[in-house]
């Protein structure tokens, strides 16, 4: 049986501005290129990667889920 959990936080009205910092991204895509490329990662920059990729995806998360609920529209 499935179940259904709701979370309820606030979040903060300029969150469409919220992203990845320049240095932070560019290390990133630089592991993804890496990666791309076929050059092997050691495990402690898969992590890295991983983590990044995690938190690029949440912050993108907050701001559909913020657009969606009628927050800042079509804002982005």
């Amino acid at each position: 049986m499935s179940q259904t959990v709701t979370i309820e936080m606030e979040l903060p009205d300029d969150l469409a501005r919220f992203h990845l910092p320049a240095g932070v991204q560019s290390r990133l895509q630089e592991l993804l290129d890496r990666q791309d490329q076929g050059q092997q990662l050691t495990d402690a920059e898969r992590l890295e990667a991983e983590g990044l990729v995690n938190l690029a995806e949440t912050l993108t998360l907050f701001r559909l889920r913020t657009e969606r609920a009628g927050r800042f529209g079509a804002a982005s």
